[in-house]
């Protein structure tokens, strides 16, 4: 038997070094040691965190972030049942639309859809078609604008008379805050020439006949007459409208206004399992609502979060309802419609900010920015970590952007408003106050943040157009070419943490949302490009490959699409 030769003592350190390196990455590669739900691997991932990290794989467990890292680094610790290859794909934390209507969105999809009709007689032409494909009782449509025709003035009621004489009809603008109804539609709402609305008008041709034309407060007692659909064919449109969104990498919502008992509703549906979304409620400003939410707010659970109460100071600028310092340059001595009681204003921000409870007040005008953001520091009194929101903010004075900072407040706002608006605003704001309307990068930098959204189903509900629009300045045709007012275009890194990490954070969501870090829910998009390096011509080219929430996979594109 040949004997064994020692082994010298350079040898014996070489080998003993070689094992040293060889014992941790075999106990790397073989002991799979820790379990988790899922692996997703093959990717890359945006953690939006502070440090800009980006990782190719990530670990959950629990519905939330246990690891991200290296591919190697998460495949040889964690032993999973679900591999997902992202197929070198790019995750980015759950994109979120800060403001939206997503209950009115739901609602709208059982009604006439009048976007983008050229002409009052396109709109009488698919009204008629879809009262063939859905008969009921009220014929509603939502979508018209009449500044896309080429005669841009309010319609009346006439046609509608003689179309539909014995069912009442009412037609929403696009901004929701005008409408045109029908005579039957009027009689029911008890609405006639002589009606008056604090915040709102009754449009009445030369002889004090109403024209079918309701703005702002006036619209609203239409509304309340309006019966609400059936409850199955509303859970079946809320079912759809989720849906929608997640097929758009959508994970969570701030829908701008509901009352107790629709929250109600939407709580009892996520509670069911049938609804999956993230929704942060906004409680309409009413006495009734305001002491409910004082009562029970804020409301914190897993997907709803309820601690903000929505106001609004004015109307829209294309129904003129904005309320401006200075007239209207298209309506001489017009200054808009001031909607909020400010004495009940203030008293309610004083109730809401001794609870704890956010702010949101919708103002489009410069006259409404500037009384609003007065209200707010009168309570406020200076920096705080109040979080109270200014919803659009489309025409800001000049003097008044300062006021965002040393209040603190979160300007709110949603860049497809813009390249929709560019095509007629400057007609009602004038050259020269046009200049500072939609002024986003002027508003990002007092607060060094913004929460972005799109203020569905005014506009479309795509995250797409939210980012190209707010990069870009321009609409999805593109125009126009060097882009609306480039010079308050924000960056491609500050539109993504509008969606996301400022969402959060707009929403008090932060702890738990808005970036891919350990400890948060594993809310996530999965798109096939990333918009931080792409040329942002080509954002709207995106393709969604997932949508997921706490874990779950609500939306995946299959591999033949």
């Amino acid at each position: 038997m040949k004997r064994a030769q020692p082994i010298s003592g350079e040898s014996f350190r070489w080998k003993r070094t070689i094992w040293c390196c060889i014992i941790p990455l075999l106990s790397a590669c073989n002991f799979q040691s820790i379990d988790a739900d899922m692996v997703i691997h093959n990717a890359t991932i945006l953690t939006m965190d502070p440090s800009g990290t980006i990782a190719q794989a990530m670990a959950v467990k629990d519905g939330k972030i246990v690891e991200v890292g290296a591919n190697r680094q998460i495949l040889n610790k964690y032993a999973s049942p679900q591999r997902v290859d992202a197929m070198g794909g790019v995750l980015v934390p759950g994109l979120m639309d800060c403001h939206a209507h997503f209950v009115g969105y739901a609602d709208g999809l059982l009604e006439a859809d009048l976007v983008g009709t050229d002409s009052w007689d396109e709109v009488l032409d698919q009204l008629i078609l879809h009262v063939q494909q859905r008969p009921s009782e009220w014929i509603i449509g939502r979508g018209w604008d009449q500044n896309d025709w080429e005669l841009a003035e309010f319609p009346t009621r006439q046609q509608l008379d003689s179309l539909f004489p014995n069912q009442p009809v009412v037609l929403q603008r696009i901004d929701g805050h005008a409408v045109i109804a029908n005579r039957q539609a009027l009689e029911i709402a008890g609405i006639t020439g002589e009606s008056q609305f604090e915040g709102g008008e009754v449009v009445c041709d030369s002889n004090g006949e109403p024209t079918g034309v309701l703005i702002d407060v006036a619209s609203e007692a239409m509304f309340a007459a309006i019966p609400i659909h059936d409850a199955q064919m509303r859970l079946d449109a809320i079912l759809e409208a989720q849906r929608n969104l997640f097929e758009r990498g959508i994970t969570s919502v701030g829908d701008a206004g509901l009352n107790p008992p629709e929250i109600r509703r939407l709580e009892m549906l996520q509670d069911s399992g049938l609804l999956k979304l993230r929704i942060s409620a906004m409680v309409s400003a009413t006495d009734s609502n305001l002491q409910w939410l004082l009562d029970h707010g804020p409301i914190k659970k897993e997907r709803l979060n309820v601690r903000s109460m929505k106001f609004y100071m004015d109307g829209s600028l294309g129904s003129r309802g904005a309320v401006l310092l200075d007239p209207y340059s298209d309506r001489p001595e017009w200054h808009g419609f001031k909607i909020q009681d400010l004495n009940w204003f203030k008293g309610a921000l004083a109730a809401l900010e001794s609870k704890g409870l956010q702010a949101a007040t919708h103002c489009i005008g410069d006259s409404a920015v500037r009384t609003v953001l007065k209200c707010y520091g009168e309570v406020l009194e200076g920096t705080n970590d109040s979080r109270w929101r200014i919803e659009h903010a489309q025409v800001v004075a000049k003097a008044d952007f300062p006021l965002f900072r040393k209040y603190t407040i979160i300007p709110s706002v949603q860049p497809t408003h813009a390249t929709s608006d560019m095509y007629w605003a400057g007609e009602r704001l004038g050259r020269n106050r046009i200049r500072r309307a939609y002024a986003y990068k002027e508003l990002l930098e007092q607060l060094g943040m913004m929460a972005l959204g799109t203020d569905f189903p005014v506009e479309d509900i795509d995250p797409r157009k939210t980012f190209y629009a707010a990069v870009a300045r321009k609409d999805a045709s593109g125009f126009p070419k060097d882009g609306y007012q480039p010079e308050n275009a924000i960056s491609k890194e500050a539109a993504l943490k509008g969606m996301t990490q400022w969402g959060a954070l707009a929403q008090f969501q932060e702890a738990e949302l808005g970036t891919l870090e350990v400890g948060k829910w594993a809310d996530m998009t999965w798109m096939d490009r990333n918009w931080l390096k792409v040329d942002i011509e080509d954002v709207l080219e995106t393709k969604i490959k997932g949508t997921c929430i706490a874990g779950e996979w609500v939306y995946l594109k299959s591999r033949e699409q």
